[in-house]
């Protein structure tokens, strides 16, 4: 996605020592991450770029909600309520979810017949055996996140 975006990881890096917050906040880079840790893998300084960004993002939803893309916000929450029901993330729940949030119900409707014959888009995700401590992260979380006096961000 490097072709895609305007900052690269050696410019977010830059920018977040800089103190460029609002700058990187004011971009959709951040969001068109794939998180594949390419590069926190290659980083030649033995940085954790792709943690900064998920930090960014998360900066993003708490200080410039607004901001982000609604796609991008619809498949961040749809990705988030089906980790916390079943402990994975389920191809289906998340389909689901982000089409229900986007309104876009046919949009690559054609792709599905292909997705389950190849067993890409199973219907139910079977739940880990600790799904009742992931549930508890996210519920820390959120208490954190109240008594930081941040608002809710709820998956």
């Amino acid at each position: 996605m490097a072709g895609e975006t305007r900052f690269r990881p050696h410019d977010v890096m830059r920018m977040v020592q800089r103190d460029q917050r609002a700058r990187l906040l004011a971009d959709d880079s951040i969001w068109l991450c794939l998180t594949c840790e390419t590069c926190t893998a290659r980083c030649p300084n033995g940085l954790d770029p792709a943690r900064v960004v998920d930090a960014l993002r998360e900066l993003s939803m708490t200080e410039a909600p607004g901001r982000i893309p609604k796609a991008i916000a619809a498949f961040h929450r749809s990705f988030l309520e089906e980790v916390k029901r079943t402990g994975r993330m389920g191809e289906f729940g998340l389909v689901l979810r982000y089409k229900l949030r986007t309104g876009q119900f046919m949009k690559d409707v054609g792709a599905v017949p292909s997705m389950v014959r190849r067993g890409k888009l199973k219907p139910l995700a079977p739940s880990i055996k600790g799904v009742k401590g992931v549930r508890r992260i996210f519920e820390k979380c959120a208490e954190a996140r109240r008594a930081n006096g941040q608002e809710e961000v709820r998956p």
